[in-house]
């Protein structure tokens, strides 16, 4: 995986809860079937209220936001791992919020579609829907291209590993914890 990831932001404030990401109607959706993978996709954030943008363009399959910025508690509610799944679906790479339901961040990490990285000051201020954002994994910085401003990030860590071998159970099999 590219230590870099750039493009298009999407921002939402916090508590975004898990029937936001992907509403319950849309559970039926197997995953592991491709079309069904791409149709999730084609869903993602559809349960946002109405203030907000469409996060995928009605008609459209993938999200043109590559990274979305986040307020505190990003993916509460219950513990579906379609969540991450259907963000990632989409062609969203990352997320960089303010604080996480822990068992979003698990599925981010299980599922390995998202990279979920934390801020530790409130960026949907700085950041605007459709700003061009530079995310650094390695650096651990997200850099808004227009003005060149440059946040720092807390590093994912161990996290990273995983997710960047396609998830948990990819990783363990990478790593002969299972065959």
């Amino acid at each position: 995986m590219s230590n870099v990831i750039e493009g298009k932001a999407f921002v939402v404030g916090d508590n975004i809860d898990t029937d936001q990401i992907i509403p319950a109607q849309y559970l039926t959706l197997v995953p592991t079937i491709p079309e069904e993978y791409e149709k999730l996709g084609s869903y993602a954030l559809v349960g946002l209220p109405d203030s907000y943008p469409r996060f995928v363009a009605p008609g459209a399959m993938k999200t043109e936001f590559a990274i979305i910025v986040a307020g505190r508690n990003f993916g509460c509610g219950s513990s579906r791992e379609h969540a991450p799944v259907s963000l990632g679906a989409a062609g969203t790479q990352a997320i960089v919020a303010q604080s996480y339901a822990r068992i979003f961040f698990r599925n981010c990490m299980a599922t390995g579609e998202l990279y979920p990285l934390e801020t530790p000051t409130d960026l949907t201020s700085v950041v605007k829907t459709g700003d061009v954002v530079r995310l650094d994994l390695d650096a651990s910085t997200l850099t808004i291209v227009g003005s060149g401003e440059v946040c720092k990030l807390v590093p994912l860590g161990n996290a990273r590993e995983v997710i960047d071998q396609g998830g948990l159970f990819q990783y363990a099999r990478n790593n002969g914890m299972m065959g």
